[in-house]
């Protein structure tokens, strides 16, 4: 029975000296898109701010390129949208994790269909 629900799982993760890029920070440059906002981003993941905020940061500095432009509050509130290299970082990143993907399951039938008949 477990079989049947074998599959594998691949993770993407980018590295400098560090660990710099991978499927959290995606995570939350999607979310900064749907919320124009990194506090909005970091709740509707359930991380804090702080943590969300240091992440960027750190992502940014390892990347040497900015992924967030920034407004801070006021009347109308603050909020983030993504530079046009985060933009890009982010649709390049989720069409190559997107194509790893697509072929990692085609190479995981040609290889191991056996385990899963």
């Amino acid at each position: 029975m477990w079989k049947n629900n074998l599959r594998p799982k691949l993770t993407v993760q980018f590295y400098t000296q560090d660990k710099c890029f991978g499927p959290g920070v995606a995570l939350l440059l999607s979310r900064v898109q749907e919320h124009h906002s990194l506090r909005a981003a970091a709740m509707s993941v359930g991380m804090a701010y702080s943590k969300a905020w240091t992440i960027m940061k750190h992502a940014e500095q390892e990347l040497g390129m900015r992924l967030l432009n920034s407004t801070t509050g006021g009347k109308r509130g603050g909020g983030a949208t993504l530079t046009l290299e985060g933009e890009r970082l982010l649709a390049d990143y989720t069409d190559y994790v997107n194509q790893l993907n697509a072929h990692s399951e085609a190479l995981f039938q040609e290889k191991f269909s056996w385990l899963t008949e």
